[in-house]
């Protein structure tokens, strides 16, 4: 196992289980459920053996904090283990260990296994940054309104890291 792989494995354990990261967490699946339109599994692991070994670092999965996936109903038999079919928008929770460079290397190998839109949640700003390609984004801060055009998703930033 490569160094890289090491590190990213350990900053993705490191980012488990601080009280502002789960609660970031569970306040942006609930208000992404609320519009009626969506899935939003926490924590699923998504299937990366598509990606190019040579130029992207993961093992096998990927775990994005939310997945938004368009509306369906649970497995009634059986389950899906690592999701094959990547979901619409994958959300990561920048945790207090983490560093953002991290994050945008995850951003990079989901744009390549076609998720359309990434967001970077800060909670020690405040803001969400909502990547449409890993070179373009816009920023929203706690008094804005977030905006996803390309799926009709908005809502106060101030409800994602509100208590």
């Amino acid at each position: 196992m490569s160094e890289l792989t090491l590190e990213l494995e350990e900053q993705e354990f490191d980012d488990m289980g601080s009280f502002n990261h789960s609660t970031v967490q569970g306040n942006m699946a609930h208000l992404l459920k609320l519009t009626g339109k969506y899935t939003v599994p926490i924590e699923l692991s998504l299937d990366t053996s598509s990606l190019d070994k040579t130029k992207y670092h993961f093992k096998d999965e990927l775990v994005p904090d939310v997945c938004v996936y368009p509306k369906r109903h649970l497995i009634k038999s059986g389950d899906i283990l690592k999701m094959e079919e990547m979901p619409l928008i994958a959300i990561e929770i920048l945790s207090f260990r983490q560093f953002p460079s991290s994050l945008i290397e995850k951003f990079e190998a989901y744009f390549a296994l076609g998720i359309q839109s990434c967001w970077l949640v800060d909670p020690l700003t405040q803001s969400i940054h909502v990547y449409s390609a890993i070179d373009q984004w816009q920023t929203f801060g706690i008094k804005d309104i977030l905006l996803d055009e390309k799926f009709d998703i908005q809502f106060p930033v101030a409800q994602v890291f509100d208590e």
